[in-house]
């Protein structure tokens, strides 16, 4: 099968490459499908939680949303093109995979996603002290997941069954605005992007932000994309709903502080009243009930709770180190 390249208004341009991966990915997608040899042991080596892989990984995943401009969707299920991303999720997944070890106490590891963050946290940062800079920047990095914030999680629907499904598909509504098209999350934030005085073109600002967020977008695909993952993609929505509403109410009463446009405001306090809600759904009926019919799925639930936790972690750090000596956290300026 032979398409044009896509050419819709929504599909954002091929990003830079950042290593010989990503670059060998880009280089394939200028052109139609088959491609010519890809590295697939450089792709098995790359630094898991590097830029190149990073980079190499989400162009790959993204071929699954909205594409590219000027790039064939053939290249979508192009077999040697999914030969190189199982590499790269070969390497992403186990790395993840090392980091979410612990004990295997899912009661655990739900209450500590409640327990209030240190001194210094990110949100308490914007809460506190932020400049306007340092607000905007957050958007940029913020933006490559939230612009998408809801769509990996739907792939979970027709992988569960019962209560755990209606649970799951009732917080869905509420992120896809509750059946009206300006109410949906994704869209609120490229309101705030507006009200902020940035673009709120999709991946607009992939280029500048680094690898520690892009992670974070490759992770809620990964787990979305693979069936055998379910238990982890319910796991990583769960801490994702669980701690935005603390986190949000911070960042709102920070954007208050500066006097931010109110549809900066508006996407964290919308967020504050829905996640509360969402956070005992998330936990008693969609994981009590995924768990109740497949037990076997446990490890995997925590493997998405403590993933999701350290790559949020290693975000904040990079946000923290670089605000703390006064230097842009982007990759440009």
């Amino acid at each position: 099968m032979t398409t044009a390249p896509d050419q819709a208004s929504t599909s954002p341009p091929l990003p830079r490459s950042r290593g010989p991966v990503s670059a060998a990915v880009l280089d394939a997608l200028a052109g139609p499908p088959p491609p010519g040899p890809l590295p697939l042991d450089e792709a098995e080596r790359a630094d898991p939680r590097g830029e190149d892989l990073a980079v190499a990984l989400h162009t790959c995943y993204e071929l699954h949303y909205r594409g590219f401009a000027g790039v064939s969707p053939d290249w979508e299920w192009e077999p040697e093109l999914l030969r190189l991303r199982a590499a790269l999720e070969r390497n992403f997944l186990g790395a993840l995979r090392d980091e979410a070890e612990g004990p295997d106490d899912l009661t655990e590891a739900l209450d500590a996603l409640l327990v209030e963050p240190g001194e210094g946290s990110v949100p308490q940062h914007l809460r506190d002290e932020a400049e306007w800079w340092q607000f905007q920047e957050f958007f940029a990095h913020r933006s490559i997941y939230h612009l998408k914030e809801a769509d990996p999680h739907i792939w979970a629907v027709p992988r569960l069954q019962g209560q755990a499904k209606a649970s799951l598909m009732a917080v869905e509504f509420d992120e896809f605005g509750g059946g009206r098209g300006e109410r949906v999350h994704a869209r609120l934030f490229g309101d705030l992007l507006v009200g902020a005085g940035m673009s709120d073109d999709y991946l607009h600002y992939f280029d500048q932000v680094p690898a520690p967020q892009l992670a974070l977008v490759n992770l809620m695909s990964l787990f979305g994309l693979h069936r055998a993952l379910r238990g982890a993609l319910v796991g990583h929505f769960s801490t994702a709903e669980i701690t935005t509403a603390p986190s949000a109410e911070r960042i709102a009463h920070g954007l208050r502080r500066v006097g931010a446009d109110p549809a900066c405001q508006f996407f964290f306090t919308e967020h504050v009243e829905a996640d509360a809600v969402h956070e005992q759904l998330m936990r008693r009926d969609v994981i009590g009930d995924l768990l109740d019919r497949e037990p076997g799925l446990r490890a995997d639930v925590l493997l998405g709770i403590r993933a999701t936790t350290a790559l949020e972690d290693a975000l904040s750090a990079h946000l923290a180190r670089c605000w703390r000596q006064r230097t842009s956290s982007l990759r440009s300026a």
